[in-house]
């Protein structure tokens, strides 16, 4: 990222979703106040273009996921540089072809809000990339993806995030790889390192007493 880039307000991880207006299948939003309402995380993701082949297996696969995440209360928004008719249309397709109902809003940008996310495809005219923010019930930005336009996204992994947040928040814990399968300690979750000498003694003397799972001080975990 130039500075130039940085300047115009891109945001990180970390900061907070940037305040912003928008048009959507649903009607006019306020971002992140509308999607955060009643205490709701969210999920905001671009596609290139409507009516193309990649974008519409992502968005029959967001579909056939919406229940998973409206159980992790996530709200799901779609956004591409595209008319509200044409996703209106698009969405009608989806509905009338592959039998799958639209359950979530789509953004109508006119290059505004993909400029300022830096979700313009670098190269490709006003095509957005393959986005994803995960945005909190506080409005701050938790986890950002990008992928090139060739290659769809993997919707699984965006819900095992959603819940991987969820539960690093709620027990003050850190998830391993490929949780909850990861192939070291299953579905256990990892207590944070010992940030003093004190804390690391008593970690290596529960390791051999056994009353604590650890490989060593720094890396010990426990089940939920």
């Amino acid at each position: 990222m130039n500075s130039e880039e940085r300047q115009i307000g891109i945001p990180l991880i970390g900061d907070k979703f940037p305040t912003m207006q928008v048009t959507t299948t649903f009607g006019p939003m306020t971002l992140p106040d509308d999607a955060n309402k009643d205490g709701h995380w969210f999920v905001l993701f671009s596609h290139p273009a409507d009516f193309t082949p990649v974008c519409t297996t992502e968005f029959h696969a967001f579909a056939l996921r919406n229940d998973q995440f409206q159980a992790l209360k996530t709200r799901l928004i779609g956004l591409s540089i595209d008319q509200v008719f044409s996703h209106i249309k698009w969405t009608e397709w989806i509905h009338e072809n592959l039998k799958v109902k639209i359950p979530f809003p789509i953004i109508a940008d006119d290059g505004t809000v993909g400029k300022r996310l830096g979700m313009i495809h670098p190269g490709k005219g006003s095509n957005t990339v393959r986005a994803v923010f995960i945005v909190d019930a506080n409005g701050i930005i938790r986890l950002i993806i990008y992928y090139p336009q060739e290659i769809g996204r993997n919707m699984d992994e965006i819900v095992r995030a959603v819940k991987a947040l969820q539960l690093a928040d709620k027990e003050k814990v850190a998830i391993p790889a490929n949780w909850p399968n990861n192939e070291l300690i299953g579905d256990k979750v990892i207590i944070p390192p010992a940030k003093d000498v004190k804390t690391a003694e008593e970690r290596k003397k529960a390791k051999e007493a056994g009353t604590l799972e650890c490989y060593d001080w720094w890396l010990c975990y426990k089940k939920l």
